[in-house]
């Protein structure tokens, strides 16, 4: 689809590896070994609050989107996801942020 990505095995190790300043989004999960997604989020908007986050998950409370959200997440997707629907957020994110804008709020 054009997109170059990476994967990490845990949040820590994505911490670790040195990547967060080449990182333009980040799709997370909200179950992952170790840490969970809104503490790599929390941890994150310490050390990058620009980038975009986007969390795909299929087990999430209403409370831990409503965490998610109001932390700033892009976008909060339950799977099953679409290939259409994550393609159309990653889009939004990118040709958003070459125009110095922010990504999609709301899907």
């Amino acid at each position: 689809m054009g997109f170059q990505a990476e994967t990490f095995a845990s949040a820590e190790d994505f911490l670790s590896s040195g990547r967060a300043a080449q990182t333009a989004c980040l799709l997370l999960d909200m179950c992952m070994p170790g840490m969970d997604g809104l503490e790599l989020q929390r941890r994150l908007a310490d050390q990058m609050p620009t980038i975009p986050i986007v969390f795909l998950t299929a087990h999430a409370t209403d409370e831990e989107e409503r965490r998610a959200r109001a932390a700033g997440t892009v976008a909060f997707l339950r799977k099953p996801v679409g290939q259409d629907v994550l393609l159309r957020v990653l889009r939004t994110i990118f040709d958003d942020s070459t125009r110095g804008q922010g990504g999609p709020h709301d899907d």
